[in-house]
């Protein structure tokens, strides 16, 4: 049976193992000794050496996800912990100064929650919602614990698609600034294998970044050695493990690293049917859940629809770019054709426009998501590709110029907008019954009101001040 610890206060280290308590346990059990908390935490499940064969159907989530410790059940859900900052967390002063030449002042709640016990390498599992810093929950607490050696590949991020690979590399190379020892490299398709492999036997880094295919074509090859792997990270899990062959190729590359390894998985939606799966590949895990999902919308993002036709999406998008004040916006359409034909126009129509879809070669993927990035166009028309974990801080609006196909889908998109805290706005086109039916997934599920869009909206809800 797992313990799941969601809501962290205080550490204890007793005997050299880290005992985590929770604000409920720390408030009513303070006499408790020591020796019975340990006791409690000894009923964890043995490591499974082989994983379950993944076209066998997977066991349900048990009904009530949350352990009960002494006959309570954990609260779910944030708890606010007070902190002065980053300092707190005992990082080396070398990623204390990255930090704050990133510009980053607190943490955000979830890094409250997770650093402590990442940096301690305990196994996590954590859902908190979009542009709340999951990213550096794993990039500061892996950097932390790094002692480079040469010739070793230590740590390995997995992700589901060659744009956020990418991001996170440089996420890593930036709070890697003051650490010049740590090597990092992002591997994935559409780049000839050779150029990877030539890396690897000339300069191979610390920390491997990558998508599933290409990492397990480099490790069957022998090019790519896995056995000094310390930390295996998935971000973005619920996507890599709900399809079933990204799920084996994860599952493989799994099967050839050590046993001995801290595992942190990461998503803003974390459905109850993937839990137990992420946790096969996990010891005794730290789970972090929102399982109210009305706390995964985004406070300071405005969200409105616009009923429509089809017709009148074209002459309606180009009042709304007249009309809107943005730093950048992101417009969501849903096939590659769609996303083609819609930056032609915006371009025909002098709108500083441009396009990102999988039709395009790598290459040119990566090097127009580099201009929008830094901030050379203000306006991108994409597919679902950078629908998930692309965080670009000077988006302040996101338009579903066609409805997504899903609430899971639509709360990943918006979530481009008004990332950690800032404010943003989400409009959203409606023109058809299935589109209906989606947004009332949306508000019935994240329980957010999104009402029509008014003639006039006041800017100051949206734009940063």
């Amino acid at each position: 049976m797992y313990i799941e610890i969601r809501i962290l206060a205080l550490t204890v280290t007793v005997l050299d193992r880290v005992i985590p308590y929770s604000i409920q346990q720390v408030e009513c059990q303070a006499a408790k000794s020591t020796a019975e908390i340990m006791g409690e935490t000894k009923e964890t499940e043995a490591y499974e050496e082989e994983l379950l064969d993944y076209e066998e159907e997977e066991e349900k989530a048990p009904d009530s996800v949350g352990a009960k410790l002494n006959g309570e059940a954990v609260k779910k859900g944030y708890v606010g912990i007070h902190s002065s900052g980053f300092r707190d967390f005992l990082l080396k002063p070398e990623l204390l100064r990255a930090i704050v030449d990133s510009g980053f002042e607190h943490p955000s709640e979830v890094q409250h929650e997770c650093i402590p016990q990442a940096i301690l390498g305990m196994d996590v599992i954590c859902q908190a919602k979009s542009g709340m810093g999951k990213t550096a929950v794993f990039v500061l607490s892996t950097l932390q614990q790094i002692e480079p050696i040469a010739g070793q590949v230590a740590a390995l991020v997995l992700c589901h698609t060659r744009e956020l690979a990418y991001q996170i590399c440089h996420e890593f190379e930036r709070f890697s600034t003051y650490l010049p020892d740590i090597k990092v490299a992002v591997f994935y398709g559409g780049v000839n294998i050779k150029v990877h492999k030539d890396l690897l036997k000339n300069e191979c880094p610390h920390i491997v970044v990558g998508t599933p295919g290409r990492i397990l074509a480099l490790a069957r090859d022998k090019e790519l050695s896995l056995r000094n792997v310390r930390h295996f990270i998935l971000d973005e899990c619920d996507k890599m493990l709900e399809s079933l062959d990204m799920r084996r190729d994860v599952q493989e590359i799994f099967k050839m690293t050590p046993h001995d390894k801290q595992v942190m998985m990461f998503s803003a939606t974390l459905s109850k049917e993937i839990r137990p799966v992420c946790k096969k590949f996990m010891q005794d895990p730290m789970e972090i859940y929102v399982d109210d999902e009305a706390k995964l919308t985004l406070h300071g993002l405005v969200q409105h629809y616009i009923k429509l036709s089809e017709l009148e999406k074209n002459r309606k998008l180009n009042d709304l770019l007249d009309a809107l004040d943005f730093n950048q916006v992101v417009i969501f359409v849903k096939s590659v054709t769609r996303a083609a034909e819609l930056n032609k126009l915006l371009v025909e129509c002098n709108f500083p426009s441009i396009c990102i879809h999988s039709g395009m070669s790598q290459e040119e993927r990566l090097t127009r998501y580099k201009s929008f990035k830094e901030g050379h166009k203000r306006i991108l028309v994409a597919t679902d590709l950078v629908g998930r974990g692309i965080d670009i801080e000077r988006v302040n609006i996101v338009i579903n110029y066609d409805m997504p196909d899903s609430a899971d889908t639509y709360l990943h998109r918006v979530g481009r907008a008004g990332r950690f805290g800032t404010k943003g706005l989400a409009i959203t086109f409606v023109s058809s019954a299935s589109d209906s039916d989606v947004l009332n997934q949306v508000q019935e599920r994240f329980e957010v009101d999104i009402k029509e869009l008014p003639e006039q909206i006041d800017t100051s809800t949206y734009m940063p001040s």
